[in-house]
């Protein structure tokens, strides 16, 4: 059985990503609410494998580095995310990572993500690791595209513009969620568009 592979989307409207130091955005834009928050614990907490890119890991370690298991109770959603088998594909990071039960795979993404879907008894999520999930996208890789959508234009101080330069798709919604009455969770099917 092949594991079934999510990407896993936070954007503003416009298809940014992120923000830069100076938009004054905070966390989530600022937009998080109970619903959002409740919907990420329930996903990280089922059992899976992350995969990510090299700057995507980077950017966990600066910002979840001091989270122990014990920190659940502050932190649910990051301390599940950072305690997650993690599989992180890079050719400029060194082992050991210093990272709970994180694997460092070198070599083409594409066949590495390939691998770990046949070998994988569990599904695998990726989140953010923008480059790395176009590439897999491409290569059909990608059976899953969760947006979360937060109601924020950010065209001034966007950063990371989710699929620029990315292939073109058709896209089958199979389930849409609205949480705190403003951000939208929109589950796709990719199919590559020829």
């Amino acid at each position: 059985m092949t594991a079934i592979h999510t990407w896993d989307l936070f954007t503003t409207l416009d298809g940014f990503g992120s923000y830069n130091a100076h938009g004054g955005w905070g966390g989530y834009w600022g937009k998080q609410g109970p619903e959002f928050l409740d919907r990420p614990v329930a996903q990280y907490g089922e059992e899976l494998r992350l995969v990510l890119g090299a700057n995507t890991f980077r950017m966990f370690q600066r910002f979840l580095g001091t989270l122990i298991r014990d920190s659940e109770a502050i932190d649910p959603v990051n301390t599940r995310m950072k305690h997650q088998p993690t599989t992180v594909l890079s050719s400029t990071l060194e082992e050991p990572l210093d990272w709970p039960d994180a694997t460092l795979a070198r070599g083409d993404a594409a066949d590495v993500v390939a691998r770990l879907k046949d070998e994988s008894e569990i599904p695998l999520r990726s989140h953010g690791s923008l480059s790395l999930n176009r590439t897999l996208m491409a290569a059909g890789l990608v059976d899953r595209l969760q947006v979360t959508i937060f109601p924020v234009i950010s065209g001034q101080t966007g950063d990371a513009p989710i699929f620029a330069g990315a292939a073109d798709f058709d896209l089958e919604l199979i389930e849409s969620r609205t949480l705190d009455g403003r951000t939208h969770e929109l589950l796709y099917l990719p199919t590559r568009h020829h």
